[in-house]
């Protein structure tokens, strides 16, 4: 386009498409992404040539014609081109722009985008404002109907640091749609690729992305029909067609710190809340709501079934809440997430809020039945150190003890003990070391990083002692730790329980490297606090433990506090062992293991070698000997 033979085929394609299916589509949107020439291939000359047969094909046939498809959030396109479509008589019916939020992650963040992500707060331009401010600009140019007509997330880009892809998905579906329902600015929101392995609803099982993106147009269905797999997603939208559209938007009563409470009401009166938070965290539902409110209250998941009984948390995972017609329903003031509270909501594990007696804190389970019985069994203001069973008695205790869930094995449990006045001091203004532990090990097991099984967090509220709070999980055994093995290669080993040091070198960065791209400063990266076993296939896998100092990252660490982890994790391998080892990870992330990078490893071993002559412990024993 405009090339004259280009013009009439196109001209005859649309005619014949038009009237064979015109009379069986809601509209027709013509051309497609013209602010993305890699993907569609416009000329602003081929545009318009295409525009202008569209309009006259479409008009002349009385179909509503719908453009022009303007991708992301990129408001001087939607001016250029509606102005330059109005000087032509030739503006579209319908205003179109594929809304996608994916570069925001999740998709009621602000748009980092807009002004970068330092900036960002600044005008908050969120998917709500962002669709407004779109319908707002149609309006102004007499196209007040604005229409997404694709918008998706690519598993790929969600598994850079969330391995529980599918259902990351279903959740960011719902959340969308619930938000675009909420802007009141859309006619309405579609989701791209219906069947695609890479975005679908459906995974047709090829893993090969076509050529031809799957976003309006398909020249195939690829895979046999016997592979095709619905997506958890697939159910989100039927839920979410069920019960949102054609409601009336009543407002957000809750929003903006992390937790999102939207509000709708049905031409019955019949009232629903859909309810859930930014990834991650949690907000105890008590807290949202009153008793009586509750009691009244049905409650159906993200993908639309029935919930047995209400849930204690509101998490990432959106929830439908409802209500009969004439029910007087308020959120609580104050309402918001629970303070310092990490959670792993697709880990597999209902999980149980409770607060009662004076103790707060959640257990994961198979099911909330089973979390009251454990809860029941290992009553927090019952728990004692068993000196029998005493794994290290230090600054915390450490003990195993029965699994009530399972005769066959044991949970360990960790208890803060004793404490310096130093840090009786500033620790009175951080979680509880149990929440630590806890919110620590939930965000490891969210990013897929192996560590030994959370199984509940208690802590007795307003203590002030700092030492009324249980951390417990499973018992995991170890072979041995990254310590010892470390230790064993620069004594001059080669091998180390059956593996090769090069192998093991291999296996112990391509771990660091996950932990690090991941967007995790573990801060406490000891060799002994990374335990090791064996798989099936006699692979190294890696189980981390001591998770309470952790920090995270929304991307992949900067390099400094990448190197703040090596130092620690290498202290007891000599150098040639970490020459090797380090050239593997730096490689990987495209970097050379240079000198600059040599004298953070020296100033650590410098640092580890004062405090082993010099420091406390060592004056302490110092003052033993005589």
């Amino acid at each position: 386009m405009p090339d004259a033979t280009a013009v009439a085929v196109w001209r005859q394609f649309l005619g014949g498409s038009l009237d064979a299916w015109g009379g069986r589509v809601a509209m027709i949107e013509a051309c497609s992404t013209i602010n993305r020439q890699r993907w569609a291939g416009y000329t602003p000359d081929g545009f318009f040539a295409a525009w202008d047969i569209a309009c006259q094909e479409v008009r002349e046939r009385g179909l509503l014609l719908a453009g022009p498809s303007i991708t992301d959030f990129e408001p001087p396109w939607n001016i250029g081109v509606l102005a330059a479509l109005q000087k032509r008589g030739r503006l579209p019916d319908i205003h179109t722009d594929n809304l996608f939020a994916e570069r925001a992650t999740q998709p009621e963040r602000d748009d980092p985008k807009v002004l970068g992500p330092r900036l960002a707060g600044l005008l908050r331009m969120n998917l709500v404002k962002k669709a407004r401010l779109l319908q707002r600009i149609g309006a102004d140019f007499g196209v007040p109907r604005l229409f997404s007509p694709a918008a998706f997330w690519t598993l790929p880009r969600i598994g850079r640091l969330l391995p529980a892809t599918e259902q990351k998905q279903a959740d960011y579906l719902t959340r969308y749609l619930v938000l675009a329902a909420a802007s009141g600015a859309l006619d309405g929101a579609w989701w791209g690729p219906l069947i695609c392995h890479r975005e679908g609803l459906v995974d047709d099982g090829v893993s090969e992305y076509p050529a031809l993106e799957r976003i309006t147009h398909y020249a195939a269905v690829d895979g046999a029909l016997a592979d095709f797999r619905p997506r958890p997603a697939l159910a989100a939208l039927a839920a979410f067609n069920a019960r949102i559209p054609g409601r009336r938007y009543l407002g957000c009563l809750c929003g903006g710190d992390g937790l999102e409470i939207h509000a709708f009401v049905g031409n019955d009166g019949a009232l629903t809340h859909v309810a859930w938070t930014i990834n991650g965290r949690a907000a105890a539902l008590v807290d949202a709501y009153d008793t009586a409110t509750l009691a009244a209250a049905s409650f159906h998941g993200r993908n639309g079934a029935a919930l047995d009984e209400a849930p204690t948390l509101l998490t990432e995972m959106p929830v439908y809440i409802d209500w009969p017609a004439a029910t007087a329903v308020a959120v609580k003031a104050g309402a918001g997430l629970l303070p310092d509270v990490a959670i792993d909501v697709h880990g597999g594990k209902v999980l149980h809020f409770f607060r009662a007696d004076g103790w707060q804190g959640i257990v994961a389970a198979e099911t909330q039945a089973k979390a009251r019985a454990l809860l029941a069994a290992l009553p927090p203001a019952s728990l004692q150190v068993q000196r029998a069973a005493v794994l290290r008695h230090a600054r915390n205790a450490i003990w195993s003890v029965a699994d009530p869930r399972d005769p066959a094995a044991r949970l360990v449990i960790k208890q803060p003990v004793k404490m310096h006045l130093h840090k009786q001091w500033f620790d009175r203004f951080k979680p509880s070391k149990a929440l630590r532990s806890w919110s620590g090990t939930c965000e490891l097991l969210r990013r897929g990083i192996g560590v030994a099984p959370p199984v509940a967090w208690f802590e007795k509220i307003g203590d002030s002692t700092l030492k009324q709070n249980f951390y417990l999980c499973e018992y995991v055994e170890a072979e041995f730790s990254v310590r010892q093995m470390f230790a064993a290669f620069a004594a001059g080993e080669s091998s180390f329980a059956g593996h090769a040091a090069e192998d093991a070198y291999q296996q112990v960065a391509a771990f660091l490297l996950h932990l690090h791209q991941s967007g995790v400063f573990f801060r406490d990266l000891s060799g002994g606090n990374l335990l090791v076993q064996r798989g099936q296939a006699g692979e190294l896998v890696f189980s981390l433990i001591d998770t309470g100092r952790i920090r995270v990252f929304p991307g992949p660490l900067p390099m400094l506090v990448r190197l703040a982890d090596l130092v620690r994790v290498c202290n007891k391998l000599h150098w040639p062992g970490r020459e090797r080892l380090l050239s593997i990870y730096f490689a990987a992330i495209g970097k050379e293991f240079s000198w600059y990078h040599r004298l953070f490893f020296a100033r650590y071993d410098l640092k580890v070698e004062l405090k082993r002559r010099f420091g406390r412990k060592a004056l302490r024993d110092l003052f033993r000997t005589y």
